[in-house]
């Protein structure tokens, strides 16, 4: 199977091309650029530097989310479109599990900045999903993870270095780009989408929303969308 799979969910930029469980060819480009540009024409150098055809392509593995709203909408509808129009399966996979390094032992704590001290985060244990992935504060996912005896927090740890030191000594971390070999890989195995209604996984709404959504409470349950 000849799998084409894609993360523009962070600042980090990745693609790869996966056959048969066999990296093919794998780009990362970890400086911020606009995805919207910088997308197809990578998938575009890779496609030609292993002599793939569009029509080759078997099937499109996406980074689903969490993550930045503009960069999940990117890979997102570029994957739908290159799903419909070739006529392939589609499959999304976690943002937070292409964070995940296989060779790190007990619980694995992805995380994804979100700012204002809070995350996007995933619980793994042996690659697989132990937890579903959340939306919280960074201390109060030390204290949710407190009680393991062996934790790895990787992803876009930086900003949290001082506070797992202070709150966790114990525990490990680990800056990790995503992988999108390891999404295809994931990918290939994992369940089929449904074409239409795939969308992003925010986890949280937009800040425009619940801003309105704080000024507007007495309607805080109609449709955000709907009302602007």
């Amino acid at each position: 199977m000849k799998v084409l799979a894609l993360d523009t969910s962070n600042q980090a930029l990745a693609v790869a091309l996966v056959e048969n469980g066999q990296i093919q060819a794998d780009m990362t480009l970890a400086i911020k650029k606009n995805h919207s540009i910088s997308l197809m024409p990578t998938i575009d150098f890779l496609m030609q530097s292993v002599g793939w055809q569009p029509t080759d392509l078997e099937r499109i593995v996406v980074a689903q989310g969490p993550g930045s709203y503009t960069g999940l909408r990117i890979g997102v509808a570029t994957a739908k479109t290159l799903a419909y129009t070739l006529g392939i399966d589609l499959v999304g996979i976690s943002s937070l599990q292409a964070l995940v390094p296989r060779e790190i032992t007990g619980l694995v704590v992805p995380v994804i900045d979100a700012r204002r001290n809070h995350v996007y985060a995933g619980f793994y244990e042996n690659g697989q999903s132990v937890k579903s992935d959340t939306y919280l504060s960074f201390d109060s996912l030390l204290e949710e993870v407190r009680g393991y005896e062996c934790v790895t927090f990787v992803g876009e740890v930086t900003a949290f270095m001082e506070q797992i030191a202070a709150s966790l000594p114990e525990a490990h971390y680990q800056v990790t780009l995503p992988s999108a070999v390891q999404l295809a890989l994931d990918g290939e195995v994992a369940q089929i989408s449904e074409l239409m209604p795939f969308e992003p996984r925010y986890l949280k709404r937009v800040e425009a929303e619940e801003n309105w959504l704080k000024e507007h409470e007495e309607i805080a349950r109609e449709s955000y969308i709907k009302r602007v």
